[in-house]
């Protein structure tokens, strides 16, 4: 594969690719030398399967924060298609106690915590290909790199090391310490799982992070927390839709910089993130949960089932009736 007249460095997976956490040590990780404070596994319906693994971190290990994707080709199974993303974190702190925790972490998170534990996190992220081809729009141009690797016309398995840049660690900080449960966990998981694919495959195709931001305004943290805040807004009104004018409100911020700000911070349109958002979690309630159409359309605001299934259809490439046969 070659992008921009050089080849992309990828290694090729003739078995098993890397372990991530002996590469972030450097060197083989013993099984008896993983104390596992908390695990944690997750599988979205036609969507993600999303892990967790939190290790108590020795001491003596010196650990590099990393990511790696993973691309899983097999041209005569293809439903054994898949790409993943893994990532290792070390050095957040978190209460030893699983079950309950002391009184000086109930925000799940605190370095003055007499409990504490210092640790070394591997989270995972494999997306099924229906999911991601969602994502490829037809071209008459003929396909670009990415949508090769998305609809899995590449033809051969690799692995490929990712540098963290600091939009991934904020995503993945965010995953990590959600405190969201049922239907909002999966929007929220969902929602940040999109983000990380985005910035993986920008990392891969070799594209610099901007340090810098194009609108001046959100060199001030104070703004740049406001359309954060703004994301957060949407998926907790995942059925009740809002206008620009009431999320930038609830904010506190001008509607111009809200739209202008979401769309650089986020890669996306603040319609297409809350659409897309919405679509995920029609998928969630008709499968796992068994909703009818009518329910489903019903809880996601929308005023007939026929512009429902419209944007269903537009969004998945299936009509929601049709989702159970598959």
């Amino acid at each position: 594969m070659i992008i921009d007249g050089s080849p992309l460095n990828l290694q090729p997976v003739m078995f098993h690719p890397q372990d991530i956490l002996a590469l972030s040590h450097k060197q083989p990780v013993m099984v008896n030398d993983l104390d596992l404070l908390h695990e944690k596994e997750q599988q979205m319906p036609g969507s993600v399967h999303y892990s967790i693994k939190r290790y108590s971190k020795h001491p003596q290990w010196n650990m590099e924060d990393m990511g790696m994707l993973m691309y899983h080709y097999k041209k005569n199974d293809p439903k054994k298609n898949y790409l993943e993303l893994k990532f290792c974190v070390a050095g957040n702190v978190y209460c030893k106690h699983k079950e309950k925790e002391c009184d000086s972490c109930k925000a799940n998170f605190s370095r003055s915590c007499p409990e504490k534990a210092e640790s070394v996190d591997v989270v995972s992220f494999r997306f099924s290909p229906v999911h991601l081809s969602q994502f490829v729009k037809p071209s008459k141009f003929g396909n670009t790199h990415t949508d090769d690797i998305l609809n899995f016309t590449h033809q051969s398995s690799f692995s490929k090391i990712l540098s963290l840049c600091s939009r991934s660690r904020m995503v993945l900080e965010a995953l990590m310490n959600n405190s969201f449960t049922g239907s909002l966990e999966n929007i929220f998981i969902n929602a940040q799982t999109q983000m990380l694919l985005l910035y993986s495959l920008e990392c891969m195709l070799g594209e610099k992070e901007v340090e810098g931001f194009q609108c001046k305004f959100l060199a001030n943290e104070a703004d740049r927390d406001k359309i954060v805040k703004a994301r957060e807004v949407l998926l907790q009104h995942i059925g009740e839709p809002l206008t620009i004018k009431e999320l930038s409100r609830k904010v506190a911020i001008n509607e111009c910089y809200l739209k202008k700000g979401f769309k650089e911070m986020f890669g996306t349109t603040i319609f297409d993130f809350y659409q897309s958002q919405r679509m995920e979690h029609a998928r969630y309630l008709l499968y796992e949960k068994g909703l009818s159409v009518t329910d489903v359309s019903v809880m996601l605001g929308y005023s007939s089932i026929s512009h429902f299934s419209t944007a269903f259809k537009k969004h998945t490439g299936l009509k929601p009736c049709e989702l159970l046969f598959h």
